[in-house]
């Protein structure tokens, strides 16, 4: 029997941010997850990631997806995905850049997969 996925999108917005967090942290509670303050923070960076980065240039924000499920035994993968302009320099970013570094130090396993058609941000965490 395989282990529930929970997949949800999101509107790109800061009010969302913690209603993410939430959503994810319980799942990742349910699928075995060790590390909840670690998952918690690395989905958090990489949400906020996309509400600021991803829909900068749209008239609207767009969606962020939030995929979690267990991988084997002993791992959790979370993703979050956007639809935007993909990561791209910006010379007025209302960030310091520390946000992706703090999610590959917070994650066993972490990648980043960016294009003009969004960005997916993939972390995994040890499950019990």
């Amino acid at each position: 029997m395989s282990s529930p996925v929970l997949v949800r999108r999101y509107r790109a917005r800061a009010e969302e941010i913690g209603r993410i967090r939430h959503d994810v942290k319980a799942h990742a509670r349910e699928q075995g997850a060790r590390d909840l303050d670690a998952i918690a923070l690395a989905v958090t960076e990489a949400v906020t990631n996309a509400v600021v980065h991803a829909y900068v240039d749209a008239p609207e924000p767009g969606e962020v997806e939030v995929i979690v499920q267990r991988v084997g035994e002993d791992c959790v993968e979370i993703l979050v995905c956007d639809e935007g302009r993909g990561m791209r320099p910006r010379t007025d970013s209302p960030g310091l850049g520390l946000g992706l570094p703090l999610v590959a130090t917070l994650a066993e396993h972490f990648e980043v997969h960016a294009g003009g058609g969004g960005t997916r941000v993939q972390m995994a965490f040890t499950a019990g």
